[in-house]
């Protein structure tokens, strides 16, 4: 998940940059009931708000009356999450930094790229690590067509099931933009959507490992989750490096406070009762049409039990998702 970026006013709502009814030269219908324009676009704002409402936990002040959506957790821990990966160029870095720091984490994939990377995915669970659901390509939830968000939810969670043999428990949308379709998504499959407290800015060009401590400082405290990015996928080239710098120190910091490091599976996330492993199953979910539409055999190195599972888990099809291009970063990403 990534920096949330603010949607242009009107994006996504139906009869955009359109005049309605009453606009010079042109009377409205006789036949219409009166009051009946003024209640439809009350419908029209209802439906608008209902997609584009839970878009607002972007920002910080709605993050802080949401503490379980944004990952507040046990009071001695602190939550370390990573975006945008696994990418071979900067992931394995990560991974081998973590070890030597004795730490582990909840890694957030984009199924295309757990899609092109695979063996990286598996070796994200194999080192202990916690996999997670980030989406398919970065896009915004808000500027997709209707059934598409929920289309890659489904498609990265069945792939990140089929190359590593986990249940994903945890859903963290790009830029911290959540849709209703995307909440009614994640529900369906069993994930918790999940945000953070605390993030490092890590995507810029100008980033380093002392802006991203300086970033993250204030929110450095127990029961945090932190945002980093082990790959600059959808970011300024070589960011990432600044996030791998500041680790080290990061993580001594949190020690030297009385404070466990690790992945959200450990946190204890506000609202959320119990906790399982990486590897843990959920009881069976409702069939879904978007999410369940192309079933078909899984991805090569399946380990998991896909097949088998009832509702939208069972089985995976093979990209069904047309490649994107490379999104810019933004200020906000």
């Amino acid at each position: 998940m990534r920096r949330s970026a603010p949607v242009p006013a009107g994006s996504g709502e139906p009869g955009r940059g359109r005049t309605g009814p009453g606009k010079a030269g042109r009377a409205a219908p006789a036949a219409h009931t009166p009051g009946a324009p003024g209640r439809a676009a009350l419908a029209v704002a209802g439906l608008a708000l209902l997609h584009v409402g839970p878009a607002a936990t972007w920002l910080p002040a709605v993050r802080r009356l949401l503490p379980g959506l944004a990952g507040a957790g046990a009071a001695d821990h602190v939550a370390l999450t990573f975006d945008d990966g696994p990418d071979p160029r900067s992931t394995p870095r990560f991974l081998d930094e973590l070890a030597r720091l004795g730490c582990r984490a909840t890694f957030f994939v984009l199924g295309e790229m757990l899609e092109r990377h695979p063996a990286l995915g598996r070796r994200v669970v194999a080192d202990g690590h916690e996999i997670a659901v980030h989406g398919w390509h970065h896009g915004n939830a808000l500027a997709a067509a209707p059934g598409r968000t929920a289309a890659e939810i489904g498609a990265a969670a069945r792939l990140v099931m089929a190359v590593t043999g986990v249940r994903p428990a945890w859903y963290r949308p790009p830029y911290g933009v959540l849709s209703a379709e995307a909440l009614v998504a994640a529900r369906v499959l069993g994930l918790r959507p999940v945000l953070w407290t605390a993030w490092g800015r890590d995507w810029t060009r100008s980033a380093t490992p002392s802006s991203v401590l300086a970033a993250l400082a204030p929110g450095l405290r127990g029961g945090a989750t932190l945002l980093l990015h082990d790959s600059d996928h959808t970011s300024a080239s070589g960011s990432w490096r600044s996030g791998l710098g500041a680790l080290p120190e990061l993580v001594a910091r949190c020690r030297s406070a009385g404070l466990r490091v690790g992945p959200l599976r450990d946190h204890g996330v506000s609202g959320v009762s119990g906790s399982r492993g990486s590897s843990g199953s959920r009881g069976a979910v409702r069939r879904h049409p978007v999410l369940h539409h192309t079933p078909g055999t899984a991805a090569p190195g399946n380990t998991g039990d896909a097949e088998n599972t009832p509702g939208p888990w069972n089985g995976f099809h093979d990209n069904p998702l047309p490649t994107t291009r490379k999104e810019k970063p933004g200020a906000f990403q």
